[in-house]
């Protein structure tokens, strides 16, 4: 079986070593570099705090996996708890954070409520005197996503992938630049609508996001979701990496700017003292991209007859990558099924809804 990966991505070169782990002849197309584009620039954050069951489920596996491949080439997998919280006045996140948790308990994840005073207790850094709501995730952790990406795809080449970088894939039906396969994935991110418009509609819509890292700092803290503030941290390679910068207007995946802004470099002192009562110079900054879909459930699954979709992550792909990734192989290869591929099926929509763009942590929080 010969099948075509179409994206360099976490998800792209995961899928294509497992594909290749099954048996099947892979070729994988980027249009770039491989890890050069929003794998490259993703945030690393990974945990199983989701309160549907099977967002849950797939989160756990990813991160099961992400543990088996840490310490192999340059890829680290730190275990760190992940926290959200809201801050004092903001009811209708405390009323979200409290029911999703509950869903959560019942899932079985190792997710609790805790009081300012214990969050302030565990890591005396943060600023807790106006939390009015906090939870801790036990099974969280994080990495370097492009770590990641290169090792996966130097792994998939080990197993007999063709990897072509600086390569644009043309879609038409199952065959890619002239060429026919017995199946393609197509992974390409905020590029997807455009490489399947010719094989059918997908409703994607790429939005900018931004993130910084500042200098070394010597804080012990968590991964940290501010739901109130609308911004997340961790720490990164002894600085913090701090993020929000989300801007809901679809950008055009080829013409976007790639720097971070400077309103966002302000914003992001107010975020650091806000959590940590102080600000730090920062190292670097830049910009990247997400993709969003209707109902901000990923696209997964046969769009038409051989052409599979796995897209639309809300700035979630890089975290749950290796679950997707083995479902498409042994649906692909195997036929294997799974709930997965009909809960997120692109087929679900018509391809040219027209909606708005939420952050993906956010609608965590408030779905």
């Amino acid at each position: 079986m010969h099948v075509a990966v179409i994206g360099g991505g976490a998800v792209g070169t995961t899928t294509a070593h497992d594909l290749a782990a099954l048996g099947a002849e892979v070729t994988l197309f980027e249009a770039g570099a491989v890890a050069e584009g929003s794998s490259g620039r993703a945030a690393g954050v990974c945990y199983d705090a989701f309160a549907d069951r099977l967002d849950a489920d797939l989160a756990t596996r990813a991160l099961d996996r992400f543990r088996d491949r840490s310490g192999e080439g340059a890829f680290g997998f730190e275990d760190r708890p992940y926290v959200w919280l809201a801050r004092e006045g903001d009811t209708r996140t405390v009323e979200a954070i409290e029911s999703h948790v509950e869903r959560m308990r019942a899932n079985g994840l190792d997710v609790s409520l805790v009081s300012a005073a214990e969050l302030g207790d565990r890591w005396p850094a943060l600023v807790t005197d106006d939390v009015a709501c906090a939870a801790v995730a036990e099974n969280a952790g994080c990495a370097d996503p492009a770590a990641y990406t290169e090792l996966m795809a130097a792994r998939a080449r080990e197993a007999g992938v063709t990897v072509r970088e600086q390569t644009p894939a043309r879609l038409d039906g199952r065959a890619v630049n002239g060429d026919e396969y017995d199946a393609v994935v197509v992974a390409a991110g905020a590029h997807t609508r455009r490489v399947c418009e010719p094989v059918a509609p997908v409703p994607i819509k790429p939005y900018r996001v931004q993130a910084l890292v500042t200098e070394s700092v010597d804080i012990e803290t968590p991964q940290l979701y501010d739901a109130s503030g609308g911004y997340y941290l961790r720490p990164r390679a002894g600085g913090l990496l701090v993020g929000d910068g989300t801007e809901p207007v679809e950008r055009d995946p080829d013409d976007w700017e790639r720097e971070a802004d400077g309103w966002f470099l302000e914003a992001c002192e107010g975020y650091e003292r806000r959590a940590l009562a102080r600000s730090f110079s920062v190292e670097r900054a830049w910009a990247g991209l997400c993709t969003a879909t209707p109902d901000g459930n990923p696209l997964f699954g046969e769009l038409t007859e051989g052409v599979f979709v796995a897209a639309g992550w809300q700035g979630h792909g890089f975290m749950r990558a290796p679950a997707f990734s083995e479902i498409l192989a042994n649906r692909v290869v195997s036929g294997i099924d799974h709930e997965a591929l009909h809960a997120f099926s692109p087929t679900r929509f018509d391809g040219d809804e027209d909606f708005e763009i939420v952050e993906g942590m956010a609608r965590n929080v408030e779905g």
